[in-house]
C-alpha cells in the first residue's frame, strides 16, 4: 500500500489560503496513486477551530479515501474528540469497540 504523507502547518491557526493548498495537495496525492495519506500534525501546536476545519476539510477531500492524523499533541487530540473528528487519529472512540471486533451477544438478548 502505497502511503504518502502530507504536514500540516503549525504552530497555531492556519489561514483560508493554507486550506485551500493542503486540500489540493491531498487531491493531488491520490491523484497520483496513494491508497492512503497520514497529516502530520507534529508542528500544530496551539491548536483550535480553525485547525478542526482544515482537518475536517481535508476529511470531505479525502472522499472516503484512507487519511489518519499521526502525531497529534494532547490538546489537538481532545479537540478532535469534543468535535466529533476522532476517528481521523485512527483510534477507536471511547466506549465503541474497535473496527473488525463484534461484540458478544447472549442466547436470552431480547432482539432490539
Amino acid at each position: 500500500m502505497k502511503i504518502r504523507r502530507l504536514v500540516l502547518p503549525g504552530p497555531g491557526p492556519a489561514d483560508p489560503q493554507d486550506t485551500a493548498l493542503l486540500c489540493a495537495r491531498l487531491a493531488r496525492l491520490y491523484e497520483d496513486g496513494a491508497r492512503a495519506v497520514e497529516c502530520d500534525a507534529r508542528a500544530v501546536t496551539a491548536p483550535g477551530l480553525a485547525t478542526v476545519e482544515v482537518l475536517a476539510r481535508l476529511r470531505l477531500t479525502a472522499r472516503g479515501r484512507p487519511l489518519r492524523v499521526t502525531g497529534a499533541a494532547p490538546a489537538l487530540r481532545a479537540l478532535l474528540d469534543l468535535v466529533g473528528l476522532v476517528e481521523l487519529l485512527g483510534e477507536a472512540e471511547q466506549r465503541e469497540p474497535p473496527r473488525g471486533v463484534q461484540e458478544g451477544v447472549e442466547p436470552d438478548d431480547l432482539a432490539v
